[in-house]
């Protein structure tokens, strides 16, 4: 996570210094995946028990970047991501990334406020931590697997003071086959803080 933070920090001062008279937002917050469960059970403690799937829920922190280029259109990049939870008595991580195009559109600016449409692609990331390649066999993506991503977003930056910003943001996924869960549409919810560069 501190390469993705790294990156990220590289990547906004670059933006900054090539496109000096446009807008660059960078964001962190908080907020919750939903996912139902896939009804499934494993035996995965080598004990003959079963061990129900679990739904995808809880905290996941949310960082992302936009750079707004001309005419209230963009890019932007957000990454949220699951510490360690259960999955049928294995500990597993999840990650999404999404890469969008970002428009703002002019006729919908209250004042101190900026709304945003998302669209884009992006990729879904779990991550297993096994005791022993038996408990794995039986999990489906063990120990590691990758998904596609379709997404859309709405999210809108309020500004407190200057250039600070709040974010709140409801961003729905399509991840395609998404087998450790029971459904392929994983809607998200977050809010975060954040700090225009380039803002007038």
């Amino acid at each position: 996570m501190k390469s993705i933070l790294v990156a990220a920090l590289i990547l906004s001062a670059g933006c900054l210094s090539t496109l000096r008279a446009q807008e660059v937002d960078v964001y962190l917050g908080f907020g919750t995946a939903r996912d139902s469960s896939n009804g499934r059970s494993f035996s995965t403690q080598g004990d003959n028990a079963l061990y129900p799937a679990p739904s995808m829920g809880g905290v996941f922190p949310d960082f992302g970047i936009n750079v707004f280029l001309k005419n209230g259109l963009g890019v932007g990049w957000n990454a949220s991501w699951h510490g360690n939870h259960d999955y049928s008595g294995l500990q597993y991580r999840a990650v999404f990334h999404t890469f969008d195009a970002v428009y703002q559109p002019g006729w919908l600016h209250p004042k101190r406020a900026a709304p945003e449409l998302r669209a884009g692609i992006g990729v879904a990331g779990i991550q297993y931590d096994l005791g022993d390649q038996g408990s794995c066999d039986v999990v489906p993506g063990c120990p590691s697997s990758h998904y596609f991503v379709g997404h859309v977003a709405v999210a809108a930056r309020v500004y407190m003071k200057s250039h600070f910003f709040l974010r709140p943001a409801v961003d729905v996924q399509y991840v395609k086959a998404f087998a450790p869960f029971g459904s392929n549409w994983v809607p998200r919810y977050s809010m975060s803080f954040g700090y225009s560069f380039g803002k007038e």
